[in-house]
This record gives structure tokens, sequence and C-alpha cells, in this order.
């Protein structure tokens, strides 16, 4: 393995945009947990920016800006979770934030979130095969999942690793601009 170019050590902090701070600020922190660990008023009055704990070192923050126009679902977010219907976003959106969470933990915790009234989409088994998902648990699921929505239609995850990546992960080409289709435009 070639050594990085770059040290780094993950993601400071992922910056997504919420309607309403308070609402965002219960939501992290009553259903998730996370600590709310800094908050800023941005000068101005153009709003506010607050982090998140959500471990080793790694922050999610929320800026609320006073005149941020609402999002636009299945273009800069999801329309819904994986399961349950479209899932596309536009190129440059941010698709979901992924949380990693241990293995033995991962079910007792999905029930944790239904029970707080979210609304979680099915436990996805990603594997190799051609639908690239597996109905039951093989040596080849890579990671286990299952999507939910924060109260902005922010799409999250809660996965886990399964087992370690080898150079046989690596087989497919990139592909190009020039290779997507054209959405249709209703």
């Amino acid at each position: 393995m070639n050594s990085p170019r770059f040290e780094v050590r993950g993601f400071n902090h992922v910056a997504l945009v919420c309607s309403d701070m308070e609402r965002t600020v219960d939501f992290y922190r009553r259903i998730l947990g996370f600590e709310l660990v800094k908050t800023v008023e941005l000068p101005d009055g153009m709003g506010q920016h607050f982090f998140f704990d959500v471990g080793n070192g790694n922050s999610l923050a929320f800026f609320w800006f006073a005149a941020a126009p609402d999002g636009v679902p299945g273009i800069s977010a999801p329309e819904e979770k994986p399961g349950f219907g479209e899932w596309i976003s536009a190129v440059s959106s941010l698709n979901h934030v992924a949380f990693d969470v241990p293995p033995e933990k991962f079910g007792g915790y999905r029930k944790a979130l239904k029970e707080a009234g979210v609304r979680v989409g099915p436990i996805v088994n990603h594997d190799d095969s051609p639908s690239q998902v597996a109905t039951e648990m093989h040596d080849g699921v890579y990671v286990r999942s299952f999507y939910f929505q924060d109260p902005d239609g922010i799409l999250l995850e809660f996965a886990c690793w399964l087992r370690e990546f080898t150079a046989d992960d690596v087989a497919h080409a990139p592909r190009t601009a020039a290779e997507r289709t054209t959405p249709v435009v209703i």
C-alpha cells in the first residue's frame, strides 16, 4: 500500500444545513445521544453553526442560515430511504451520512430508534452479488446497515463493517461524466 500524500486522520467535521436548529439539536442529542460541543452565532445575523461529537475525534456540524432556501427532495437530498423509495440525489449533493457502529450493538440500535419513533428502513446486508444485497447473512457480506432520516429529511445510516477489505475489493474502473444518462426533467 502506498503511503498517503496527506496525513488525514478521518473527518474533522461534516457540515450540513438544517431548517430548525432547535429541532435538530433535540433529534441529535435526545434520539442519537450525540453531545453538543460547540455553538457559534454567525456574524450579521446570518445564522448559526453547531457541532456534535460523533466519536473518535469526528464531528457532525449543522448550519442554520436565516435566508437558506428549502431543499428539494430528489435533487438536493434523497426523497426516501433505500427500501422505501427513490434515494438518488444530484451531483454535488450529500446523499447520506453513515455512522460506524459496533456489529454487536447493531440490532439494539435499530430497535432503540424504532422505539423512539424514528422510521427506519430494512436491514441491508451489502455483498458483491448482482443485486448487491443478500437476504441472509453469509461470508461475503462486508457491511450491514439500515437507513433513517433526521427531521429535515437528511438521510442517515448506521453501518457496521464485517470484514477487512483486500486488493480483490478494488475491481471496477471509474466511470466518467460522458457515461451518465440524462435525467428526465418534468
